[in-house]
């Protein structure tokens, strides 16, 4: 069947020689099946994607993975700055990423607890991690609130959720595995098009309402359309498009939703454990993103992952950064 349409590469039974993750990804590529092969072509699309110095690249991620330990690899992987040109992603992930750096603690748990039971013991639960309700809500809104008061100070009105974030991991985050600090480090934008659902916004709330009881308060007021301001700005600008977007939703959906004023994204690789049959957009793959007026270019080098974030990412990328090694990427805020 050779030259068949139906067929690629051939099936290679696999030894035990696997000892680094080169070796992983090579016996990847040759499993033939399932997901392990999409790991492998996942990780030549970024490898091209990120050798592309015309292409703006997107990082998108759900919060929930911020909940666990990637937190502090999605960091540093943002801190090299050129891997991720432009990060967005859920409001969830300034609360974990908040909590984290003012000393809350998480704990792993599992699936199956008694919630009612871990409810009244004061624990939240996230998946099969755990947080104690004070190293949670507590932390987000104090730093929230004792920054706004700083932030007050300088100006009433901020341009947008991008530079308050800035302003607030660059200057009042002290920890290594910070995601809003590495994006304040590095000059990456970092947006949050739902910012309001979450403690952190709640907390800007909760501010400005105490500020409205008090003779003299000062209110901070946040320009959103600034934020889309500046990602039109980015898209129009840009010569070649290319994501990985970890998850779906919000996050998802405005990297693709964006690309598709630039004519759609020329790579975009998806990782996520949802599924397409109930029509959700976090289940959607990469090809009904181009029924979307060109949300992805039917060109594109695509590659959908039906796999757990936490098993992909630890490998794919390492992997990634040990082979392109720098990427000076494109300023995409000058």
């Amino acid at each position: 069947m050779s030259g068949s349409p139906f067929i690629t590469s051939e099936v290679y039974d696999l030894d035990v020689g696997i000892s680094t993750i080169d070796d992983l990804i090579e016996a990847y590529s040759r499993i033939g099946g399932f997901q392990g092969r999409y790991i492998a072509e996942a990780v030549d699309v970024l490898l091209n994607m990120y050798k592309d110095p015309d292409t703006t690249v997107f990082l998108s991620f759900t919060a929930n993975l911020i909940s666990t330990g990637l937190r502090g690899l999605i960091a540093k992987f943002i801190e090299r700055g050129g891997f991720a040109d432009v990060v967005i992603t859920t409001a969830g992930t300034l609360d974990h990423d908040i909590a984290k750096s003012m000393g809350g603690k998480y704990y792993q748990s599992y699936f199956d607890v008694d919630d009612v039971e871990m409810s009244k013991a004061g624990i939240h639960r996230i998946g099969n991690v755990a947080v104690r309700k004070e190293h949670y809500g507590p932390l987000i809104e104090k730093f929230v609130h004792s920054s706004l008061e700083d932030l007050s100070r300088i100006k009433e009105e901020w341009g947008g959720v991008r530079e308050l974030l800035w302003e607030m991991g660059g200057k009042r985050i002290d920890d290594d595995y910070s995601i809003l600090r590495a994006a304040s480090k590095a000059k990456v934008p970092i947006y949050v098009p739902g910012f309001v659902d979450g403690a952190f916004g709640t907390a800007i709330l909760t501010y400005n309402e105490m500020q409205r009881t008090r003779t003299g308060g000062k209110q901070v007021k946040v320009d959103v359309l600034r934020d889309e301001h500046e990602l039109m700005d980015i898209v129009y600008s840009s010569k070649s498009l290319g994501a990985l977007i970890i998850g779906g939703g919000i996050s998802k959906h405005h990297v693709i939703w964006w690309s598709q004023f630039a004519g759609g994204l020329d790579y975009v690789v998806y990782i996520t454990m949802a599924v397409e049959w109930d029509g959700s957009l976090s289940g959607a793959r990469p090809k009904e993103a181009i029924t979307w007026g060109g949300k992805v270019k039917p060109t594109a080098r695509q590659v959908f992952v039906l796999e757990d974030a936490t098993v992909v990412l630890p490998i794919l990328i390492p992997y990634v950064v040990k082979k392109i090694g720098f990427r000076k990427g494109v300023r995409a805020i000058v």
